[in-house]
Protein backbone atom coordinates (compact mmCIF):
# COMPACT_ATOMS: atom_id res chain seq x y z
CA UNK A 1 0.00 0.00 0.00
CA UNK A 2 1.31 3.41 -0.95
CA UNK A 3 0.13 6.61 0.68
CA UNK A 4 -1.21 9.21 -1.71
CA UNK A 5 0.50 12.52 -2.26
CA UNK A 6 -2.55 14.16 -0.71
CA UNK A 7 -2.01 12.32 2.58
CA UNK A 8 1.77 12.85 2.64
CA UNK A 9 1.59 16.55 1.78
CA UNK A 10 -1.44 17.07 4.02
CA UNK A 11 0.42 15.66 6.99
CA UNK A 12 3.45 17.84 6.21
CA UNK A 13 1.20 20.92 6.08
CA UNK A 14 -0.54 20.22 9.38
CA UNK A 15 2.79 19.43 11.03
CA UNK A 16 4.02 22.86 9.95
CA UNK A 17 0.93 24.38 11.54
CA UNK A 18 1.46 22.25 14.65
CA UNK A 19 5.04 23.51 15.04
CA UNK A 20 3.71 27.08 15.01
CA UNK A 21 0.62 26.37 17.14
CA UNK A 22 -0.29 29.34 19.32
CA UNK A 23 1.77 31.80 17.27
CA UNK A 24 -0.96 32.95 14.90
CA UNK A 25 -1.90 31.88 11.39
CA UNK A 26 0.49 30.79 8.66
CA UNK A 27 -0.13 31.84 5.08
CA UNK A 28 -0.37 29.16 2.42
CA UNK A 29 2.51 30.62 0.43
CA UNK A 30 4.84 30.26 3.45
CA UNK A 31 3.73 26.69 4.15
CA UNK A 32 4.04 25.87 0.44
CA UNK A 33 7.56 27.28 0.32
CA UNK A 34 8.71 25.54 3.50
CA UNK A 35 7.22 22.19 2.50
CA UNK A 36 8.03 22.40 -1.22
CA UNK A 37 4.37 22.08 -2.27
CA UNK A 38 2.76 24.19 -4.98
CA UNK A 39 0.49 26.91 -3.58
CA UNK A 40 -2.39 25.80 -5.79
CA UNK A 41 -2.15 22.19 -4.60
CA UNK A 42 -1.76 23.26 -0.98
CA UNK A 43 -4.91 25.37 -1.23
CA UNK A 44 -6.82 22.26 -2.32
CA UNK A 45 -5.38 20.30 0.60
CA UNK A 46 -6.25 23.05 3.06
CA UNK A 47 -9.85 23.15 1.79
CA UNK A 48 -10.14 19.43 2.54
CA UNK A 49 -8.55 19.85 5.97
CA UNK A 50 -10.86 22.76 6.71
CA UNK A 51 -13.94 20.73 5.72
CA UNK A 52 -12.74 17.96 8.03
CA UNK A 53 -12.43 20.40 10.95
CA UNK A 54 -8.67 19.97 11.25
CA UNK A 55 -7.70 23.53 10.30
CA UNK A 56 -9.41 26.92 10.36
CA UNK A 57 -8.89 29.67 7.84
CA UNK A 58 -8.50 33.25 9.00
CA UNK A 59 -9.09 36.10 6.56
CA UNK A 60 -7.31 39.40 6.25
CA UNK A 61 -3.83 40.69 5.59
CA UNK A 62 -2.48 38.69 8.51
CA UNK A 63 -4.71 35.73 7.77
CA UNK A 64 -3.84 32.19 6.94
CA UNK A 65 -4.44 28.85 8.57
CA UNK A 66 -4.26 27.54 12.12
CA UNK A 67 -5.03 24.17 13.61
CA UNK A 68 -8.63 23.86 14.77
CA UNK A 69 -7.49 21.89 17.83
CA UNK A 70 -4.27 21.54 19.79
CA UNK A 71 -1.59 19.31 18.19
CA UNK A 72 -2.05 16.72 20.94
CA UNK A 73 -5.72 16.40 19.94
CA UNK A 74 -5.20 15.71 16.23
CA UNK A 75 -4.31 12.16 15.31
CA UNK A 76 -2.66 11.11 12.07
CA UNK A 77 -5.75 9.00 11.46
CA UNK A 78 -7.82 12.24 11.38
CA UNK A 79 -5.70 13.57 8.52
CA UNK A 80 -5.59 10.22 6.71
CA UNK A 81 -9.38 9.78 6.87
CA UNK A 82 -9.94 13.36 5.69
CA UNK A 83 -8.13 12.58 2.46
CA UNK A 84 -8.64 8.86 1.91
CA UNK A 85 -11.54 7.69 4.03
CA UNK A 86 -10.94 4.42 5.83
CA UNK A 87 -7.93 2.23 5.19
CA UNK A 88 -8.87 -0.56 2.80
CA UNK A 89 -6.22 -3.16 2.10
CA UNK A 90 -8.52 -5.15 -0.19
CA UNK A 91 -12.11 -4.61 -1.26
CA UNK A 92 -13.49 -7.75 0.42
CA UNK A 93 -12.54 -6.49 3.89
CA UNK A 94 -15.02 -3.62 3.53
CA UNK A 95 -17.60 -5.29 1.27
CA UNK A 96 -18.32 -8.98 1.66
CA UNK A 97 -20.41 -8.95 -1.53
CA UNK A 98 -17.30 -8.08 -3.53
CA UNK A 99 -16.00 -11.65 -3.58
CA UNK A 100 -17.77 -15.00 -3.69
CA UNK A 101 -14.99 -16.48 -1.51
CA UNK A 102 -15.70 -14.12 1.38
CA UNK A 103 -16.76 -16.81 3.85
CA UNK A 104 -14.00 -19.30 2.95
CA UNK A 105 -11.07 -17.03 2.11
CA UNK A 106 -7.97 -17.97 4.09
CA UNK A 107 -6.16 -14.73 3.20
CA UNK A 108 -8.97 -12.32 4.15
CA UNK A 109 -8.14 -12.49 7.85
CA UNK A 110 -4.56 -11.43 7.12
CA UNK A 111 -5.75 -8.43 5.08
CA UNK A 112 -8.09 -7.49 7.90
CA UNK A 113 -5.23 -7.66 10.42
CA UNK A 114 -3.01 -5.54 8.15
CA UNK A 115 -5.78 -2.95 7.83
CA UNK A 116 -6.31 -2.86 11.60
CA UNK A 117 -2.57 -2.56 12.25
CA UNK A 118 -2.29 0.43 9.92
CA UNK A 119 -5.23 2.19 11.57
CA UNK A 120 -3.90 1.41 15.04
CA UNK A 121 -0.59 3.11 14.20
CA UNK A 122 -2.33 6.14 12.68
CA UNK A 123 -4.67 6.41 15.67
CA UNK A 124 -1.84 6.05 18.19
CA UNK A 125 0.13 9.07 16.92
CA UNK A 126 -0.81 12.72 17.35
CA UNK A 127 0.80 15.70 15.66
CA UNK A 128 2.38 16.52 19.03
CA UNK A 129 3.93 13.04 19.18
CA UNK A 130 5.68 13.65 15.85
CA UNK A 131 6.89 17.09 16.94
CA UNK A 132 8.24 15.61 20.18
CA UNK A 133 10.03 12.81 18.27
CA UNK A 134 11.63 15.33 15.93
CA UNK A 135 12.78 17.50 18.85
CA UNK A 136 14.23 14.48 20.66
CA UNK A 137 16.10 13.46 17.52
CA UNK A 138 17.50 16.98 17.09
CA UNK A 139 18.67 17.12 20.70
CA UNK A 140 20.29 13.68 20.48
CA UNK A 141 22.02 14.69 17.22
CA UNK A 142 23.53 17.71 18.96
CA UNK A 143 24.92 15.57 21.79
CA UNK A 144 27.27 13.69 19.50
Amino acid sequence: MKLSTRVRYGIRAVLELAEHYGNGPLQTRLIAKNQDISVKYLEQLMATLKSAGIVRGLRGSRGGYVLARAPNQIRLSDVFVAFEGTVATVECVENQDYCDRFADCMARQVWLEVQEAIMNVLESKTLQDLINQAQEKKSSDYQI
